[in-house]
């Protein structure tokens, strides 16, 4: 079994409670009010603006054995520069205030999580930031695309309104095949433990952003 396909059976119990969160189950359907779906939005504004940042500080951090994967964080680099913006530009499509989310602080779930993957690289392992990516980039895959189809349809929403959904369920499936070749060259037990234990912790974190939203 590869270490990706280890991933895969290690997170299932903690990928099963994730999908089982209301406001998922709610959004897979298109059975949100739009206040939730701006809320989200809000919300992955203030986690993705730390994306690149987050990939340059763990190319730092990564010892000199792992300089191959030090190179691999380039290639996230250029793929996640100025997400952020397209989330801005879908708030607007939904008649909400981009300039006032810019300035605005989040909600305390974000801010947790977006620590945690800080105290990452910074404190722990940083090689367990591929736990982050793993949760991120393999929610969009399956998720992303329909429920942006759902949600447009259910709130007769613009299709600008929903660019980053749309996107990255798409850029996501070319990320996913990048990440396993990635993980599965990594042979060292403890970066393979942290990418474990992160991945179960991010599961967890990001599920609480979602435990929040204003579903009314």
């Amino acid at each position: 079994m590869s270490f990706y396909d280890e991933i895969l059976v290690a997170t299932e119990d903690a990928r099963a409670e994730f999908l089982a969160i209301p406001a998922i189950a709610r959004g897979m359907r298109g059975d949100i009010p739009l206040p939730a779906y701006v809320a989200f939005l809000t919300e992955a504004y203030h986690h993705v603006k730390h994306t690149v940042p987050l990939l340059m500080a763990c190319g730092a951090a990564l010892p000199e054995r792992l300089e191959w994967l030090r190179q691999a964080m380039g290639h996230y680099i250029e793929e996640e520069m100025g997400h952020q913006e397209w989330i801005l530009n879908d708030i607007r499509a939904c008649g909400g205030n981009a300039e006032m989310v810019r300035s605005g602080r989040p909600g305390p779930a974000t801010e947790i999580m977006v620590a945690y993957a800080y105290d990452t690289v910074h404190r722990d392992n940083p090689a367990g930031f591929l736990g982050m990516v793993f949760v991120l980039e393999g929610t969009s895959i399956r998720l992303a695309c329909q429920a942006a189809q759902a949600i447009q349809s259910s709130l007769n929403l613009p299709e600008r309104a929903f660019s980053y959904l749309n996107s990255h369920g798409s850029l996501d499936i070319g990320h996913m095949e990048f990440y396993s070749s990635l993980v599965n060259r990594l042979d060292d037990a403890a970066d393979q433990r942290a990418i474990l234990h992160k991945a179960a912790m991010f599961y967890r974190l990001y599920g609480d952003i979602f435990r929040g939203l204003p579903l009314g």
